[in-house]
């Protein structure tokens, strides 16, 4: 279950969450580690690599066309990934009862894909630059996670509009949801990271 490319590392401090960390296209297990130590210093971390290659640039499943997600692709992914998630936090230690995803782009579609396809798996997530995935035929259900969405007002990739549908979709399941929309595009900026900072210490 170990097979996907992935950074691991334990808590430098005793009571924090485990930072599940969802790069976007074209990053890998590293991309996001400065961003964790910026919003969660001393926190546990569990980076995998996107196992699809779109033009060599890793991603965590296939899409058909800019904002159109090949679903067959997407719920199996979303099954491989949670596999792993649940065998890495066992196998090092790292606190799997209290994990939240911190996802980019690609990755926070993925996350937002783990929330409804596996809605036990995490305890909350940092959704920058989201989209809804999917819409499940049954309703999960989120009662107790806890989400963030910050949307980019003039993102042209995912317009706020999209990560709003998705704020409300997640908040109808029963989660707790802050959504935001900063004035940013579609790249992460310092408000992104003051924002997940501040959610996340309340968390």
């Amino acid at each position: 279950m170990l097979d996907f490319i992935h950074h691991a590392a334990a808590a430098r401090r005793a009571g924090l969450p485990t930072l599940l960390l969802l790069h976007g296209t074209g990053g890998d297990e590293r991309s996001l580690l400065s961003v964790a130590e910026m919003i969660l210093p001393d926190a546990a971390i569990l980076s995998p690599r996107g196992k699809v290659l779109e033009h060599g640039m890793p991603r965590f499943f296939r899409r058909l066309a800019e904002g159109v997600f090949d679903l067959p692709d997407l719920h199996a992914r979303t099954d491989e990934l949670a596999a792993f998630v649940e065998a890495a936090t066992a196998q090092y230690g790292l606190a799997g009862e209290r994990l939240i995803a911190v996802g980019y782009s690609n990755g926070a579609n993925m996350a937002g894909s783990l929330l409804l396809q596996h809605p036990t798996l995490l305890a909350g997530a940092v959704l920058l630059r989201a989209m809804v995935p999917f819409e499940p035929t049954q309703p999960p259900d989120l009662h107790g996670r806890r989400v963030l969405i910050a949307a980019g007002q003039f993102d042209s990739m995912v317009p706020a509009a999209q990560s709003h549908r998705l704020a409300d979709l997640l908040t109808a399941y029963g989660a707790e949801v802050d959504f935001h929309t900063l004035p940013a595009d579609h790249g992460l900026t310092n408000a992104d990271l003051s924002l997940a900072r501040s959610w996340l210490a309340n968390v």
